[in-house]
């Protein structure tokens, strides 16, 4: 223990058998330095492999070489602890000071609200006197109230612009610091070492407001500069122009700038804004970044409205960043607009009314950004990993958008107004999409359509909607199309370093990146044996760049995305991208705290179709949630095919929003089981008497029982919950599964909606196949059979181990022939 300490404290020493040290030359540290930072923890096969390849290390045992990489790894572990604890150390000090500093502004709030409560009090008392006397002499009017405009006209001439800079930075000041504005902290956001600081939203402002006081590892001019460059960090954002840019007498600027914002669904109109940002250093060194929107009330410059914009408002707002001792920043983000929800459908303006989700959506964005530049974001992977998330998130949005200045222009509607088509063929969007390859192969087409749309849906959380469309592709997406979208890239071979993946009905998931901060990752898909399109000679594999946004349930996230591009073989960052996709955004704040396996429903659900047929559940415990899901596909083509590409756009479109819809209707919580006091659990009567079939047919055969049905719960209730594997096939000659209850989905590693896609053979290996075809006959025969155990396969290829399988016939009342019933017992993922 002496000698270990002694290495890890000195790194050079190496402890011997005897007690005694024995110091390694510089030569021999600076070899094993090498192979650590190669590999930390080397097997003692390349320790052996490294005393041969190093002469200089020949005297030394591997033993000896084994103690010192422990030692190595022991000390490289208490640096970073060490690292840890001093960062930990200083955000609590730095969080302590804006504690402090956020609670003098709560004893000044409390000092004004008594003195206001005091002085309305007396004003109740007088209210006699001061409504017999209507002379002007006689009005009585406090510090906070004022027959002058808040804001008297201004010209737009360098002494008007300070003017209006000066008033908006004392209005900002005394938001971010101030009492100007209620604050209220964000529900679920509490200070500490792993917040990214307070979260506070307005309480009964006008518009919509949000805070963030946090601790950031730059120094002030530095964040000040990634703040200013709103398009780099914002995805929404479209631009950001500077009209205009004059120096002040105190070492500021003023801008004068024109800002537009992306609109998040087809439903609603973007917003545009036309504002004046001032940036100036305090006396005590702080440097304030603040803006507002430039309106006729000041009688400054103005800009004419655009077309497709909605001219929205934001109220002083901006950035007051200070410098922190030892290094960094302690910053007060403050986000006040006006977003004019009265434009746009009455079911989205949550969306525009929530101050929760603007701090969601921006103020804690700006903050996660520039909190450790090195680690969140994208963390530590190339800044062309960065650049393609943005570039498939702005093409996303622009065709979801479609401005007619990119060139969109809005092609007729077959008299059916679900989904909007929109052609592109300028020469700019054109270039964006250089095609020409090597190969000497002619470009696809010379022109862009996009098929979009909007729907409304109902009881089913984003998430888990979005990640049921991400592993499970076949259900919407046809691959005849996806050949032909491939075909406008050449998509072949990938040529991009990824790892191994896990496969989902199809398709292989290659992950490339990802960020927990930010709850997004992304991903090359493998579309595998996609085969041809039409008379095209497509290869066999397909390859999407594919980004997922939002798929953590439990997460804070504005929406959930998943937008995916195909690629060619020969990618590179230039490469055309062409992005179609989901984007799934909830209207209700509500959190859903449910469990995330919502196929409660049974298969015969599906199969019966109807919603009339589906319990609705108890909901008077949780209000139904809502969300907007907004579909975007985009394919290019040749001008002469247009009216063919028109009606196939068309038609996929709508069958991708069918089988969303089937897929959520499936997805839909039914609080199957999470209320004690039902008296039978919802469903649909098939499904209760397709429980009563599999139990009475199990007694039939097999003498026994399969549950213990105990009390008044439902048999299809326990038949739910019960812990062994129960699945149902149907007796075709290729069976395939029909249901399974939770620990079969579980085992699978699938949900009811698509069970019906694996077959009974697809879950075992090759000899359990040779047992169950040999013994399979005696099922219909004596009606049950007996395996033992061995080793089956989840729908995603992991081995799962069972101690013994049952499988019996299940007879409906008059006594035929149903399906055929397995139970998995005592299994476990190996």
């Amino acid at each position: 223990m002496m000698a270990a300490t002694s290495a890890c404290k000195e790194g050079t020493k190496i402890a011997m058998d005897n007690g005694k040290y024995v110091r390694y030359t510089p030569e021999q540290v600076e070899a094993l330095e090498r192979l650590y930072h190669e590999c930390p923890k080397p097997s003692s096969m390349r320790r052996q492999q490294l005393i041969r390849e190093c002469p200089i290390l020949s005297n030394i045992e591997p033993k000896q070489i084994k103690v010192w990489f422990q030692n190595r790894r022991c000390r490289e572990k208490q640096r970073k602890e060490a690292s840890r604890l001093q960062a930990v150390n200083r955000k609590l000090t730095a969080m302590n000071k804006l504690l402090m500093e956020e609670n003098d502004r709560l004893q000044k709030q409390v000092s004004h609200l008594v003195y206001e409560n005091s002085y309305f009090r007396q004003q109740t008392q007088n209210t006699t006197l001061a409504t017999t006397d209507t002379s002007c002499d006689s009005a009585v009017t406090s510090g906070q109230h004022h027959l002058t405009p808040q804001h008297p006209p201004k010209d737009a001439s360098p002494a008007g612009l300070l003017s209006i800079a000066e008033e908006t930075l004392t209005e900002f000041l005394s938001k971010a610091t101030g009492t100007a504005v209620e604050w209220v902290q964000m529900p679920g956001m509490k200070p500490g070492p792993d917040s990214i600081g307070i979260v506070a939203i307005s309480h009964g402002c006008t518009g919509v407001a949000a805070r963030v006081c946090g601790l950031v590892g730059l120094d002030p001019t530095r964040v000040a500069e990634i703040l200013k460059d709103r398009p780099s960090w914002y995805r929404d954002c479209r631009a950001v122009d500077v009209i205009n840019m004059l120096s002040t007498a105190n070492g500021g600027t003023i801008e004068l700038l024109y800002m537009q914002l992306y609109a998040p669904t087809t439903l609603a109109p973007a917003r545009d804004f036309w504002l004046l940002r001032y940036t100036s250093v305090m006396e005590d060194g702080s440097l304030v970044v603040c803006e507002r929107s430039l309106n006729n009330t000041q009688n400054g410059p103005s800009m004419p409205p655009a077309v497709n914009f909605v001219r929205a408002e934001l109220l002083p707002s901006g950035y007051l960043i200070r410098p922190c001792e030892g290094g960094g920043s302690i910053i007060h983000i403050v986000d006040h607009m006006d977003l004019e929800p009265w434009s746009v459908p009455e079911v989205l303006r949550p969306l525009y009314e929530s101050s929760t989700l603007l701090a969601q959506k921006t103020t804690m964005a700006i903050s996660q950004e520039i909190s450790q530049p090195n680690v969140t974001g994208w963390g530590r992977r190339p800044a062309a990993l960065r650049a393609l998330s943005h570039k498939l998130s702005k093409g996303f949005n622009e065709a979801v958008n479609g401005f007619t200045d990119e060139g969109w222009s809005m092609l007729e509607s077959d008299g059916i107004d679900d989904v909007t088509l929109l052609v592109n063929s300028s020469p700019g969007k054109m270039m964006d999409i250089n095609f020409s390859y090597s190969n000497g192969f002619p470009s696809m087409g010379n022109a862009v359509l996009c098929a979009k749309a909007s729907m409304l849906l109902q009881n089913v959380p984003p998430a888990i909607l979005l990640r049921f469309l991400r592993e499970h592709r076949s259900e919407w997406a046809d691959s005849g199309i996806d050949a032909y979208s491939a075909a406008a890239v050449k998509a072949g071979p990938c040529s991009l370093p990824v790892p191994r993946g896990g496969s989902f009905g199809g398709q292989v998931i290659l992950p490339l990146a990802h960020t927990i901060e930010h709850e997004e990752f992304m991903e090359v898909v493998k579309l595998e044996n996609v085969g041809h399109y039409q008379d095209m000679i497509m290869p066999s594999d397909i390859f999407l760049l594919q980004l997922c946004t939002g798929v953590d349930e439990n997460a804070v996230s504005t929406c959930a995305e998943l937008i995916f591009a195909p690629i060619d073989g020969s990618f590179s960052e230039d490469a055309p991208i062409i992005p179609c996709g989901f984007r799934i955004i909830p209207l209700d704040s509500g959190m859903d705290a449910s469990s995330p396996n919502r196929t409660l429903d049974l298969a015969s659900t599906l199969e019966v179709g109807a919603a009339g047929n589906r319990a609705t559940g108890d909901k008077s415990s949780r209000g139904s949630t809502k969300s907007v899901m907004t579909i975007a596909f985009q394919f290019v083509y040749e001008m002469q095919l247009q009216e063919n590409v028109a009606i196939m756009a068309r038609q996929y479109v709508r069958s991708i929003i069918a089988s969303v819809q089937r897929v959520a209707l499936a997805l839909s919580p039914s609080f199957f089981g999470s209320h004690a006091g039902l008296g039978s659990p919802p469903g649909t009567h098939e499904a209760q008497t397709l429980a009563r079939w599999i139990c009475q047919s199990y007694s039939c055969y097999m003498g026994d029982e399969l549950l213990k049905h105990e009390g008044s719960e439902s048999i299809l209730k326990v038949l739910w919950h019960h812990t062994d594997a129960v699945l149902c096939c149907s007796l075709k000659a290729l069976p395939v599964f029909t249901f399974a209850n939770q620990a079969g989905l579980d085992m699978l590693e699938t949900t009811l909606v698509s069970l019906q896609d694996i077959s009974l053979e697809k879950i075992f290996d090759e000899n359990g196949r040779k047992t169950l075809f040999a013994e399979f006959p005696q099922v219909m025969q004596q009606g049950f059979m007996c395996l033992q155990g061995g080793i089956c396969l989840s729908s995603m290829g992991r081995p799962v181990s069972y101690e013994r399988a049952v499988a019996w016939k299940v007879v409906n009342d008059e006594e035929n022939a149903h399906c055929i019933c397995f139970t998995f017992i005592n299994w476990s993922f190996v």
